[in-house]
């Protein structure tokens, strides 16, 4: 429901001088108002009228003029003679107390047009709409006009960020769009909206001949129909007519219309993993590729284009069926020559194109475009007729029948044609009518090449996709007189219309269409060399690709990119090496582009090439011991990195292997491997770590080594070991910057953030990471980069009470781990819990926590519960059962300073079921944890715990000792307390107030504060109970009679020692007395001496 904003003094500014000219215009407008109306109308109408007012007010201090009745519903204008004027508006706007409300703003400048004197029309204004149509709640975007304008004169402390070019809805020119930051505001944000629905169709090049009754038809089958195929003959048009009908319908389909090309697919369980990969979706831990796909579809209500599917109907079918049922808004649309077999499949036959006129008119439009100049006229019309009609109307035919009026007349291209067509439509009569046709049409245009052209067709047929030149004259020529021809020869295939030639990023490739390739295919096998020009290509690819110096950090990029870009020829080559049975090519060919697997997503892809092979036991004496090491060890490390089962058992054996070989970089390797598959195990983890970066320094592979630690700083992580992991993820960052590794150089500073975040270094953690944002601002910041960025940023925000910037930043990480395909979704949601934890809104907490633990999966369910705060939520929520038994799980399983926390909240639990020894036990079981294994964010929280135990024992004293320490840790970290705990808190404070008196209060709140983190957990220890101690010597000191060794040490007296341990100084004589009868001494002096010489 939307309604119009409330009336405000609009007399005030002045409507009735509009600028005119070149104007600034500042459209905005409310984010989800209609949901908020719908669910918080009252709430919604004290914050419009708050709008109103911050309105006028702003707009008249910044020199703006408002149009009279333009803006609807909960939008408004505001126009500007001056750009800066705007940009000052709209920052002031931004930082306005107007919540609920999120303003989405666009600011664009133009020559504008008055509709009357009070109102605005045109062009400018529409595009200041659509600008500001992209951005999200709290966002103010700029155009490129804008931006020229104010360079020199933006708002004191406000920056701009490119955020690139963007198509407008409805607007015929794309625009450039620059947000507006400013440090007061949130400057992180999801990807812009789309302005108009996305299309992942390829352009066409040529334009689209006739059909319109076609498209009409099948887009009403769409309409109607949720799977609609086209079948017909090799050639016909199915894919034009598809991506024509698409492209015509794609406003029907607000999500999305994507085209997925599967000709060049052998493998039938490559089907879903080239669906995924065409939709930008990368591998999932946990997760098939048909669970990735049905999942980013979900409710979307987008169009698929399934195109070749012919060849690979079963898992065509597979996925079609899969999805359909799980995904109720989303149509399919396929081409294949045959149906497919899904239950609720329409086909749809694609005729030929009608003879007299669109056949004729497609033959017209490719001649010229082949021979300009070529007319369709009186004299030539009858014999471009007879040569469509014995084409029988096939597009495919018909374009490389055209092609030939380049060196042919049209009555030798009809001779040409007439003999060799006849023959194969009246001889081949075993053929189905649409092969004799198609085959007619290539075989003619392959029988009119020369003797070289043809060996040269026939061996490309062996690319699969695209090809550059390098490849084409490795396995196009046999000889250095063949190799040396080929660019000739290819050319001439490129103008006779039997090779494509494209621009790719500046270096021309090729390939063959597919039809025309199965016929080279079939001309190759007659042709009796086959395998050897399959082995060609297999030995070129697998050459290649181990030819890139993985040392070097620009060469691997450089390798990467190959990759990507032959990734259809690396899958030919590798299964050409499994037919031959030899798997050391296999297992090189697949280890030499382990960088792209790893670092881009592709780790399931890689994962099963390797599983091929390596689950063969029969291949593995036949592949060389240095190969089979180094593909165990990728295939382990990429396993691990999503957290899926590798055969620690085979990896152990690597190990063995690589012990025997002299190759220390395959050794640090198959170390780093076993490592990662004992990421959960700490002790075991560092010690391959750690012998894998020795033997790796030892080497001089500073490539390899920053790799290994920074994998070490992500066991320490996982270890409950920050400390550790900061200075390690410090070093791999300083050897990544020595050898311009940019991917692990990034990725230490993020682990290092959270590192520090985790011990409680706030402010360390939010300039680690802030540092961070600005480097990757410029370039194409990698997935989980990105995703665990915007998790350290949103966890720091939530701890310092930052709480809308922490549940933005949590939203961004949502929203980067879904446009990733759904990864790490036991993290991102985590960002969201705490800061809910932090506000006091427990549902919420519950909420997020269930979201992550969904998305968590079984390797990596001990660290979840070392991050979820589930039973925290729980609590909060007034499920102290459930809360107890996820506290249980967790205190069961969690490792390092995971294990103080899990205790600590067990306490919390404890208290509220009235356990206050239960609690005690708990908490000072946690103090101890963190003597042992360092401080961390939560120590203030246990303090806290313990002084409300405490306070329930009426001990006031130590309960507001222990309060004032964990208000100093507080005010030292920045961290604040969660608001789910403020009630407890406040009303232990009060009792304390009670019991003691304001005067005791005070003094006691100031000797805590005055403790630093180290003595007050060492004071919250002290009479604990003592433990089983030797009856003399040092072992047999208690933790009090310890701190009093220590303070003689430094040499105070009885008096000050009692003052600093808040003991009374017979105490202290006490202390000195048992101390002197157990380590058989008999002065102080000689105390001080042997603590000294000790060390203690």
């Amino acid at each position: 429901m939307l309604v119009n904003m409330s009336a405000v003094e609009w007399g005030s500014l002045d409507v009735g001088g509009l600028p005119t000219g070149t104007v600034t215009l500042l459209l905005a407008d409310v984010e989800g108002s209609t949901r908020l109306w719908q669910t918080q109308p009252e709430v919604m109408t004290e914050a419009v009228a708050q709008l109103d007012r911050v309105l006028a007010d702003v707009v008249q201090r910044h020199q703006g003029v408002r149009p009279v009745e333009q803006g609807e519903g909960d939008s408004f204008v505001v126009a500007f003679a001056r750009a800066s004027d705007a940009l000052g508006c709209a920052v002031d706007l931004q930082r306005a107390a107007l919540a609920p409300l999120r303003l989405r703003i666009g600011v664009h400048t133009g020559e504008i047009q008055l509709r009357d004197e009070g109102n605005y029309i045109g062009p400018t204004i529409n595009r200041t709409a659509r600008l500001r149509d992209l951005a999200h709640g709290g966002q103010t975007v700029l155009s490129g006009a804008t931006e020229a304008m104010v360079l020199d004169c933006l708002p004191d402390g406000a920056w701009l960020v490119d955020r690139g070019t963007h198509p407008l809805r409805d607007l015929p020119r794309p625009e450039r769009v620059v947000q507006l930051c400013h440090p007061d505001l949130c400057n992180e944000f999801p990807p812009l909206r789309a302005g108009s629905a996305e299309r992942r169709l390829p352009t066409q090049l040529t334009s689209f001949i006739g059909r319109r009754a076609e498209r009409d038809e099948v887009g009403q089958l769409l309409a109607d129909h949720r799977f609609v195929t086209l079948t017909g003959a090799g050639g016909v048009g199915k894919t034009r007519i598809a991506l024509e009908v698409a492209a015509d319908r794609g406003s029907d389909f607000p999500d999305g219309v994507w085209c997925i090309d599967l000709a060049p697919v052998t493998d039938p369980r490559l089907v879903p993993v080239t669906a995924a990969r065409t939709m930008g979706l990368p591998d999932q831990a946990g997760r098939s590729p048909e669970d990735i796909l049905s999942a980013f579809c979900g409710r979307r209500r987008m169009l698929l284009l399934l195109d070749n599917c012919e060849h690979l109907l079963d898992s065509c079918g597979h996925l079609v069926a899969r999805l359909l049922a799980d995904c109720p808004n989303l149509t399919i649309l396929s081409t294949s020559r045959e149906p497919i077999g899904v239950a609720g499949e329409l086909t749809w036959r694609v005729p030929s194109l009608s003879l007299k006129t669109e056949a004729v008119d497609l033959f017209a439009d490719r001649a010229g475009r082949a021979l300009p100049g070529f007319r369709l006229d009186d004299a030539n019309v009858d014999a471009v007729i007879e040569i469509c009609a014995r084409l029988d109307g096939m597009p495919l035919a018909i374009e490389l029948a055209a092609a030939r009026v380049r060196a042919l007349t049209l009555s030798q291209i009809k001779d040409s044609l007439h003999d060799r067509f006849r023959l194969l439509t009246g001889g081949a009569r075993t053929a189905v009518r649409r092969q004799q046709t198609l085959r007619a049409s290539v075989e003619w245009s392959h029988n009119l090449l020369t003797d070289a052209e043809r060996v040269l067709f026939r061996r490309l047929s062996v690319f699969m996709g695209s090809f550059d030149l390098g490849a084409g004259t490795a396995v196009g020529g046999s000889s250095e007189v063949e190799r040396f021809q080929l660019l000739d020869q290819i050319s001439l295939l490129v103008d006779k219309s039997l090779v494509v030639a494209e621009d790719h990023r500046g270096v021309m490739r090729y390939r063959l269409l597919e039809t025309v390739r199965q016929y080279a295919l079939e001309k190759l096998g007659e042709s009796g060399e086959a395998d050897d020009v399959r082995t060609r290509h297999r030995d070129f690819y697998t050459v290649t690709a181990a030819s890139y110096d993985v040392s070097d950090a620009a060469s691997r990029v450089r390798l990467m990119d190959w990759a990507e870009t032959e990734m259809d020829n690396l899958r030919a080559a590798y299964t050409w090496s499994l037919e031959l049975a030899e798997p050391d090519s296999a297992l090189r060919l697949v280890s030499s582009v382990h960088d792209l697997w790893f670092r881009r997503g592709r780790q399931r892809e890689g994962i099963a090439a390797f599983e091929q092979v390596l689950d063969d036991n029969s291949c593995r004496d036949t592949v060389a011991p240095q190969v089979w090491t180094r593909a165990v060890a990728d295939h382990a490390i990429l396993a691990a990195s999503i957290a899926l089962p590798a055969g620690a058992d085979r990896a152990e054996e690597a190990l063995a292997i690589a012990r025997t070989l002299d190759s220390p970089e395959l050794l640090a390797w198959t170390l780093t491997a076993c490592g990662m598959l004992t990421f959960y195990d700490g002790a075991l983890a560092d010690s391959r770590f750690a012998e894998g970066a020795r033997v790796s320094e030892e080497a001089g592979c500073g490539w390899l080594t920053c790799q290994i630690q920074m994998m070490e700083a992500i066991a320490r992580i996982f270890a409950g070991d920050p400390a550790r992991a900061v200075d390690v993820a410090e070093k791999a960052r300083v050897v990544a910057d020595t050898v311009g590794d940019d991917y692990f150089s990034q990725q230490s500073r993020v682990w290092s953030g959270v590192g520090m975040f985790q011990t409680g270094r706030l402010a360390a953690a939010e300039e680690t990471l802030r540092l961070l944002d600005a480097d990757v601002a410029a370039i194409d910041e990698p997935p989980i980069t990105r995703i665990f960025r915007l998790v350290g940023h949103g966890s720091v925000a939530a701890y310092s009470g930052r709480v809308d910037e922490a549940y933005a930043r949590g939203c961004a990480a949502v929203l980067a781990a879904e446009a990733a395909g759904g990864i790490y979704g036991d993290t991102v949601y985590v960002v969201e819990a705490y800061a809910a934890l932090v506000e006091g809104d427990a549902q919420r907490a519950r909420k997020a926590c269930e979201d992550a633990w969904r998305h968590t999966i079984p390797l990596r369910e001990p660290f979840a519960r070392c991050t979820n705060p589930f039973a925290e939520a729980l609590l909060a929520c007034g499920d102290p059962a459930a809360a107890r038994r996820w506290a249980d799980e967790a205190v069961a399983v969690v490792p390092g300073i995971f294990v103080s926390i899990a205790l600590t909240v067990r306490a919390l639990v404890a208290l509220a079921e009235n356990r206050v020894r239960e609690a005690e036990n708990d908490v000072l079981a946690a103090l101890a944890s963190v003597a042992a294994t360092g401080p961390h964010m939560r120590v203030p929280d246990i303090l806290e715990c313990l002084a409300r135990i405490h306070a329930a024992d009426n001990v006031h004293d130590r309960a507001v000792r222990l309060l004032g320490a964990a208000a100093t840790v507080r005010e030292d970290t920045g961290a604040v307390r969660f608001g789910v705990y403020q009630r407890d808190h406040a009303a232990a404070v009060a009792a304390c107030r009670v019991g003691l008196g304001d005067n005791a209060f005070q003094t006691l709140w100031a000797e805590g504060a005055g403790l630093t983190p180290g003595q007050a957990i060492a004071y919250a220890l002290r009479g604990r109970g003592e433990r089983k101690r030797p009856s003399s010597g040092w072992e047999s000191l208690t933790p009090t009679e310890i701190d009093v060794v220590r303070l003689v040490k430094e040499g105070l007296g009885n008096k000050d020692i009692a003052a600093r341990l808040f003991i009374s100084h017979r105490t202290v004589q006490t202390h000195l007395t048992h101390v002197y009868s157990k380590l058989g001494l008999t002065s102080r002096v000689q105390l001080a001496q042997e603590a000294a010489r000790r060390g203690d």
